[in-house]
């Protein structure tokens, strides 16, 4: 195998060429696809003399310098590279050359996917299209002519505003874009396919109307009626709350079957999952409403954080979508339940950063290396990138925020730039020094916050002290710089006496409140103000689940106290009586059901395992399942009763009531599930026979997959008859089956492999079968060892395929320094058995690399 190499931001430097524009002609047939690559290139660096261009997997056919052919002797291609010797100073260069999309199993670059022919450029798949200076920091006009079969590929789309119809090809016909905003490759797009579309308009804030386009295969267009709605909710969003306006004539979205991502934010031609964007309600769940909007809004945003803005290089990567993220977020909280969807945001990041935070993979939200780009579309770059945005807003607050973002805007529209201009951005609109918070960029792991308290004749104490982890490479790192929201409650009244934000900025502080009447309790980190781990010497978790003020403190410190029984229950104690008791006030509750529904939800089991070593998952398993059936064997009844209550099974409305009612009754029915008895699975059928929901029909399968194995066969054949030929649906299908807590889950996983719907080549069926498998605690982590050959397995194969795709299923083994030592020992035999395959993809080395020796 080639030696694998890391590239570092140390390293960089600034491109010896610029492209000031380029023209592309792509000429679409059956088998391949020619590209007729013109670029105006302008010599940078007066040293240079050899310009090497990107390039992977391309049949060279033409290449011409200013209009005469190169001799062999003025060029070379080899390692990737194609480097034209004894440049001029400006110059022109034209290349031909053949590509081959339906090959193309790694779906980057120009790919096949189903009949549709797209393209996934971000982060280099560009020069697997065309020879290119493929970085983002070389930004160039883009003209693009697509040529294709008129029959075939009647939509023919590219980046910009259309310009000009070409209709005189005999059969062919070709349709030609320009987009006047300078970008670099990776937002590139082409598509060209018989879709259906579904049309709309959108006039800005200045009165210029953009027409809004999405595309979709045929039959698939009443689908996207709430994608449209999302998306022109988002541009009117951002107008009013960040004055951006849409910069094009066109906006078009595709929706793609076979996409390594959720989606892309190519400058005015988005492409799509299709997971993102076709919804109805006998589909789609309430989940995926709520992701569709999401989805779309977040990409739309790129348009300026990302697109008008870019990246110097891809260890800015947070730039955009820290950035993003946070935007996204924040307009999701404004359409709908702020609450809910903060313990969302918080949730994602503990079960998914958290976890990478505290394993051989943890990286800052700026890494300083990387051997494949592909790895660090990661939670830590996304999720944390977003909480490090969310902490400067909270720091300068609303008004200071918004006339930072004005001026990073203003200053950098049109540039490729690096976290250190935001931050400057940051910093001068609003006069808060933020160097030390800098500190958030370069380090990695999640800090811990130790706090002490002391209460004496009405004076409170706070004492805190900052543990920060080691990096990975067991290098000191320093206390970092950070808000912190706090109140302090009179544990007689229950009245909110204090109520702060407080700066962490030392290793150890002291903050003292005076003039108390009474003695307090302390509510900390609210609104998760901060992304840490708070140890408290002696927390009030019931006294704040059932008196905070603060919705998200109140889910947090439920899940808290529950954390804490679980421990008992582990070292062979029972679960205490005044636990209970608070699990029962929240049954009790009035108000939103949704949030309700939140509250009532025990940790899963990977928030048990953090902050865990030496891990035994079968126990923890077993301790959760104990805490969840004494729970409702107490409140049976009262479960039962909010489940009749909400149950409303004709009601197909997405409205926010109606799905907080689904939420909670769903919640009382998973509940209820883990009694196994035939009166509940007669519910749970009933309900799936007879809800027009998906939301109430995957709950109801979900439900009797675990406890009839009668009742759950004659469910998912009757499901599988409906569903069969809608893929976005059998990918509910397969995660449900293979999340599956019956005996026999991974034999049957492996059978389904073998069914005809599925498609090892299709990443939204591997995600749905293998990943979803992949986080089955029970069966992954099988005593015997057979969860991890079965994915090491897996891995090696799909590796061959789509090599991003194997390093994503290798994630789940980032757990492996943390398992007890028999677990250990299994999935280091299988790890060693992945990286030592011949020929492994660098995206692979990679993670599994870092897993076994870091």
């Amino acid at each position: 195998m080639k030696e694998i190499e890391a590239i570092y931001l140390k390293d960089y430097k600034k491109p010896l060429y610029c492209i000031k524009d380029v023209t592309l002609v792509f000429d679409i047939f059956d088998e391949y696809t020619v590209v007729k690559n013109t670029m105006n290139i302008i010599k940078e660096d007066q040293e240079s003399n050899e310009l090497a261009l990107d390039s992977i997997d391309l049949e060279l056919l033409t290449l011409k310098l200013d209009g005469v052919e190169l001799e062999s002797s003025r060029y070379s291609y080899e390692d990737e590279k194609l480097t034209i010797k004894d440049t001029p100073q400006t110059f022109t260069l034209y290349i031909e050359n053949k590509i081959y999309p339906n090959e193309n199993t790694e779906l980057e670059g120009l790919y096949n996917s189903g009949d549709i022919i797209c393209t996934q450029n971000e982060p280099e798949g560009f020069r697997r299209i065309t020879p290119y200076l493929d970085r983002p920091d070389v930004m160039s006009v883009f003209t693009t002519t697509v040529i294709a079969d008129r029959e075939k590929y009647p939509v023919l789309l590219s980046n910009g505003n259309k310009r000009q119809c070409h209709d005189s090809f005999d059969n062919r016909h070709g349709v030609t874009w320009h987009d006047p905003h300078p970008k670099p490759a990776y937002l590139f797009a082409v598509v060209a396919g018989d879709l259906g579309v579904v049309e709309d308009s959108f006039v800005t804030m200045s009165k210029q109307e953009v027409a809004l386009n999405i595309y979709c295969d045929k039959g698939n267009e009443s689908k996207c009626t709430h994608a449209m709605h999302s998306l022109k909710s988002a541009m009117k969003w951002d107008e009013e709350k960040y004055q951006r306006e849409y910069d094009l004539e066109y906006y078009n979205i595709v929706a793609v079957d076979s996409f390594n991502m959720g989606a892309m934010e190519n400058k005015g031609l988005n492409i799509f999952n299709s997971h993102y964007v076709l919804a109805d309600e006998t589909t789609a769940t309430d989940a995926n409403f709520m992701g569709i909007e999401s989805v779309i809004a977040h990409e739309y945003f790129h348009n300026w954080t990302g697109n008008r803005i870019t990246c110097r290089d891809w260890f800015q990567l947070t730039l955009k979508e820290g950035l993003t993220v946070y935007r996204d977020q924040t307009f999701s909280a404004d359409m709908n339940s702020e609450a809910i969807q903060r313990i969302s945001d918080v949730k994602t990041l503990k079960e998914r950063q958290f976890v990478e935070d505290a394993s051989p993979t943890s990286h800052p939200i700026q890494p300083k290396s990387y051997i494949s780009m592909n790895n660090f579309y990661t939670a830590t770059v996304y999720e944390k990138g977003a909480e490090v945005i969310r902490m400067i807003h909270t720091l300068i607050g609303e008004l200071n925020f918004f006339n930072a973002m004005q001026l990073y805007f203003d200053k950098f529209d049109g540039m490729a730039v690096t976290v250190d201009e935001f931050l400057w951005a940051m910093q001068e609109a609003s006069g808060h020094d933020l160097t030390a918070f800098k500190l958030w960029y370069d380090q990695s792991g999640t800090p811990t916050l130790k706090v002490e308290e002391s209460y004496e004749d009405g004076v409170y104490r706070l004492n805190t002290k900052q543990i920060v982890p080691l990096n990975v490479e067991k290098e000191e790192q320093k206390p970092y710089y950070y808000p912190l929201k706090i109140a302090l409650f009179d544990e007689i009244t229950y009245e909110c006496v204090v109520e702060e934000m407080l700066i962490i900025s030392k290793e150890s502080e002291e903050f003292v409140f005076k003039g108390l009447k009474n003695g307090v309790v302390l509510s900390i980190n609210r609104d998760f103000s901060a992304p840490i781990i708070v140890k408290q010497k002696d927390p009030k978790y019931r006294f704040l689940m059932m008196h905070d003020t603060n919705s998200f403190v109140r889910y947090e410190s439920a899940q808290a106290y529950a954390l804490e029984v679980l421990e008992l229950l582990l070292a062979g104690k029972d679960i205490p009586r005044e636990y209970k008791e608070a699990y029962g006030y929240l049954l009790d509750l009035d108000g939103d059901l949704s949030y309700k529904a939140l509250l009532l939800e025990l940790p899963t089991v990977t928030a048990m395992m953090q902050n865990r070593e030496d891990i035994d998952v079968q126990k923890l398993i077993s301790a959760r399942e104990r805490l969840e059936k004494e729970l409702v064997l107490e409140y049976r009844e009262k479960i039962i009763q909010l489940y009749e209550t909400h149950h409303q099974p004709k009601n197909s409305e997405i409205d926010a009531s109606s799905m907080a009612q689904r939420a909670i009754k769903n919640r009382a029915l998973k509940l209820l599930g883990c009694l196994e008895t035939q009166e509940i699975s007669q519910i749970a059928y009933k309900q799936y026979e007879e809800s027009l929901t998906m939301t109430d029909k995957v709950v109801a399968l979900e439900v009797l997959e675990n406890i009839s194995q009668e009742l759950s066969q004659k469910a998912f054949s009757d499901f599988y008859e409906r569903y069969s030929n809608d893929t976005l649906v059998m990918n509910k299908y397969f995660a449900l089956l293979a999340s599956s807590k019956r005996d026999g889950v991974l034999q049957r996983v492996e059978q389904l492999e073998n069914d005809e719907v599925f498609d090892i080549k299709v990443p939204n069926l591997v995600r749905s079968l293998i990943g979803t498998f992949a986080r089955n605690e029970k069966y992954f982590h099988a005593t015997d060892g057979s969860g991890y050959k079965y994915l090491a397995k897996k891995i090696i194969e799909v590796d061959k395929i789509n090599a991003q795709m194997a390093s994503s299923l290798a994630g789940a083994f980032k757990i492996y320094k943390k398992l007890n030592s028999k677990s250990q020992k299994l999935m280091k035999v299988e790890l060693e058995c992945v990286v030592s395959t011949q020929s492994i993809s660098k995206n692979l080395f990679e993670i599994v690399d870092k897993i076994l020796n870091k």
